[in-house]
């Protein structure tokens, strides 16, 4: 009988001392480590060179019929691929970004009456960017043909982009790091180790030198001639926990 109360006692304070064990466990954690923390974010800001020139080519015919409005499309299309390939492009290398043929309304009578039907193809076209004298030579084919020139960018490839990226966030992740120390030195503290880091945010968007709606295909001839690549700046934002001491 006493073993067994023995017994029960022994488990009793097992339990007790797990517990109060958890309990003080706990409260350091969150009493502690939490609360004794700084947050930095750190942004950097990278210039690069754009390594690619993106030339935005649209093809868009009108028909009474769907099938007359695509033919024409066609035709245009069949042109400007064969002048590309004559100036050595691959045919992988014209890329379709979109094609759509729908049909158009007259909404004067209000009766909404489909009046025929337009079709448009868009293409582009990558020159790298040290190649000027290529990028009209694109603008001239799409011209030519009866395409419009939507758009002129500078662009990064995806190997570049992977490369400033890399780059960028490094140099936001230091900067964080350089404000954590300058607030923990504030207020009389040390830095301590590493809680948690993640990037919030990089930043690019393709850089636009000619859009048609500024201007006419003689427009974008002009614009080709006159590219002169720049530098251009990525920026990327780090937000960095530490410990403080």
């Amino acid at each position: 009988m006493k073993n067994k109360i023995d017994n029960k006692v022994l488990m009793t304070g097992i339990i007790v001392v797990g517990i109060l064990a958890a309990i003080f466990l706990a409260g350091k954690y969150y009493g502690g480590s939490t609360q004794n923390t700084i947050t930095a974010n750190g942004i950097s800001s990278v210039k690069v060179l754009p390594d690619l020139v993106s030339i935005y080519v649209g093809i868009d015919t009108k028909g009474t019929t769907s099938s007359e409005a695509n033919n024409k499309n066609s035709e245009i299309y069949s042109k400007v691929k064969s002048d590309l390939m004559n100036l050595g492009f691959d045919e992988k290398e014209i890329q379709t970004q979109g094609f759509n043929i729908y049909p158009t309304y007259d909404y004067a009578s209000g009766s909404g009456k489909i009046t025929g039907y337009q079709a448009s193809h868009s293409l582009r076209i990558q020159v790298s960017s040290d190649n000027v004298e290529m990028i009209g030579k694109v603008v001239d084919a799409g011209a030519n043909a009866g395409a419009g020139i939507s758009s002129i960018n500078f662009e990064l490839s995806i190997e570049k982009q992977n490369e400033i990226k890399a780059q960028a966030i490094k140099l936001a992740a230091e900067d964080a790091k350089t404000k954590a120390e300058a607030l923990a030195d504030g207020v009389g503290k040390k830095l301590g180790s590493l809680v948690s880091v993640s990037s919030s945010d990089f930043n690019y968007n393709p850089w636009i030198f000619y859009s048609a709606n500024s201007g006419s295909s003689s427009g974008a001839k002009e614009a080709a001639m006159q590219i002169t690549p720049s530098e251009q700046e990525v920026t990327a934002s780090v937000s960095a926990v530490f410990k403080i001491r």
